[in-house]
């Protein structure tokens, strides 16, 4: 059983990666992210909770974060490991997560912040089956029309060059003493995540010592 933590700042494909590996070698992907977006999806209490906090364009809570991760990993169904994506969010849950599970790595997608500012402004959405675009890498077909369902593609309430500068900014000044921690336990791997998303998963899975499923 494998157990890994991925960090980087939003929009440095922490997602694609994280999916990727979890294809290669059958783990679990357990993202706060998407927790988050299917509670909105479902109408659920919760979503009522972080509907409002996002639309402001502030971060959701460590509180709220820690109570969902626990919730999830208790389920236990991740029966050969996890790839946790969004959360520790602090050094007070990084300390608990590491005195609860063994973790293997802590892998850290390093993007430079301008570049993240062009990614994240470039998502979109699809408000039909919720599939992810983005404007530079992955365009639909038809201009703000969804491939699949041809439902139309709407930007992310908390996808604003003021949010985004201030989710930059609280990412930096609440993640370096985070992964200063991880790397006082020699867990961390950094990788250049501005080469292509097989690269990436490449040096990933290399630097992970794991038989790698790209040739």
């Amino acid at each position: 059983m494998q157990k890994f933590v991925i960090m980087g700042v939003q929009g440095c494909g922490k997602g694609t990666q994280a999916k990727l590996l979890c294809q290669a070698y059958d783990l679990t992907h357990i993202s706060v992210g998407d927790i988050f977006r299917w509670n909105i999806a479902h109408h659920t209490k919760l979503a009522a909770r972080i509907q409002r906090i996002i639309s402001r364009g502030d971060l959701v809570s460590d509180e709220i974060v820690a109570e969902i991760v626990q919730r999830r990993l208790a389920e236990h169904d991740w029966n050969f490991g996890f790839i946790l994506d969004g959360f520790p969010r602090s050094v007070v849950q990084a300390e608990f997560f590491l005195e609860s599970y063994d973790i293997d790595a802590v892998i850290h997608l390093v993007v430079p912040d301008e570049v993240v500012r062009e990614r994240v402004l470039s998502r979109r959405l699809c408000s039909g089956c919720g599939l992810d675009y983005n404007l530079i890498h992955h365009r639909p077909q038809v201009i703000d029309q969804c491939d699949v369902c041809g439902a139309p593609l709407t930007q992310r309430a908390d996808d604003t060059p003021g949010a985004v500068a201030d989710r930059l900014k609280t990412y930096h000044e609440k993640t370096a003493p985070i992964l200063e921690l991880f790397r006082r336990k020699e867990l961390v791997l950094e990788v250049e995540g501005m080469q292509p998303a097989e690269a990436v998963q490449k040096e990933i899975q290399t630097q992970l010592g794991l038989k790698s499923s790209w040739r």
